[in-house]
């Protein structure tokens, strides 16, 4: 775990100082006189983690020269968008811990904790209208619309083992690497700059997002809670169909798809993902995922390629990397 730290403060260090910036602008708009909703926000800080997605706003400004005095207010809120987006989802998947404390919808309960969503959606909206170009408002309230999309097709495509790769990607990028790819995009543009370069800093982000997406998906069946640092296994609970289990699924014979369908949907089973790994060989499925994954990281990669070289460029291109390698 420490050297996993280690290797995301690498990451970010040519924006360093840009980052301390954005945590100065987060802590003010998490700032609230009602004593009830700072006592939350607090809490909800502890959520801050790898910041991926601030920082990549932060290194596609610097890697393409375009970094201005209010890129560090765009990466923060792109993070409490983020935020409200890690609030709402453990609702969704019942979760337990994040960043290895209690999820919001734990401490308190459902209620409170969509209210917060809200909040923090509230707070990223109007900071972003303080902004001198509308860009950034209009691009993440597309994005927003976008997560809101791919969450709903995700819950209403669950316990569906015949949908398609394609439809897959298009759900968890939408719900994931529709996030990054609009921090990348607006470090590369805001406020207005070149858009073909904006386009390949938007692909760039998509494929990043949609690999980490994936990273993910097999570390919720085979990951270490204590290292991953949340509740695991809540894909398989929840009814989701990850691109691990469809690839097995899809070379299963007609029993162990049955032991499979049981696992997901039978009623007053505890650990589900354990039990399924008991009941096949997520092997495969791991393997294939994780190649996908890397795969996608490959082209994110040369979408860098048209960028001079700079410590910035090299961050970015290290991040691919972290993010097929990381283990949290």
């Amino acid at each position: 775990m420490r050297r996993a730290r280690a290797a995301v403060a690498e990451l970010i260090a040519p924006v360093a100082e840009g980052m301390e910036r954005v945590n100065e602008i987060l802590a003010a708009q998490l700032d609230e006189d009602s004593p009830a909703v700072r006592d939350m926000t607090g809490h909800v800080g502890r959520f801050h983690g790898k910041q991926l997605r601030a920082a990549l706003v932060l290194l596609s400004g610097d890697a393409t020269g375009n970094s201005t005095d209010e890129h560090a207010a765009v990466a923060s809120i792109v993070e409490m968008i983020h935020l409200a987006t890690l609030v709402h989802d453990d609702i969704l998947d019942g979760a337990e811990k994040r960043r290895r404390v209690a999820c919001v919808n734990q401490r308190w309960n459902n209620q409170i904790a969509v209210l917060l969503g809200d909040f923090l959606y509230a707070r990223a909206f109007a900071l972003s209208t303080e902004l001198s170009s509308r860009l950034c408002s209009r691009l993440l309230a597309e994005t927003t619309r976008r997560l809101c999309v791919g969450e709903i097709e995700q819950s209403t495509r669950r316990y569906d083992f015949e949908m398609s790769q394609e439809d897959y990607e298009a759900i968890s990028g939408a719900k994931t690497a529709s996030l990054y790819s609009a921090g990348c995009e607006l470090g590369a543009r805001y406020p207005g700059g070149n858009e073909e370069v904006g386009a390949e800093l938007a692909a760039f982000g998509w494929n990043l997002g949609l690999a980490f997406q994936i990273v993910d998906d097999c570390l919720d069946l085979v990951g270490t809670e204590d290292v991953v640092g949340k509740t695991l296994g809540a894909d398989v609970a929840d009814g989701k169909v990850t691109l691990p289990v469809l690839y097995v699924y899809a070379r299963a014979d007609e029993a162990q798809r049955s032991r499979i369908r049981d696992v997901y949907t039978l009623p007053d089973l505890e650990d589900r993902a354990r039990l399924l790994r008991e009941e096949c060989d997520l092997g495969p499925g791991i393997e294939y995922a994780m190649a996908r994954a890397g795969e996608l990281l490959l082209d994110a990669r040369k979408r860098l390629a048209g960028l001079p070289e700079s410590p910035a460029r090299a961050a970015m291109e290290a991040a691919a990397e972290f993010v097929l390698d990381r283990n949290w």
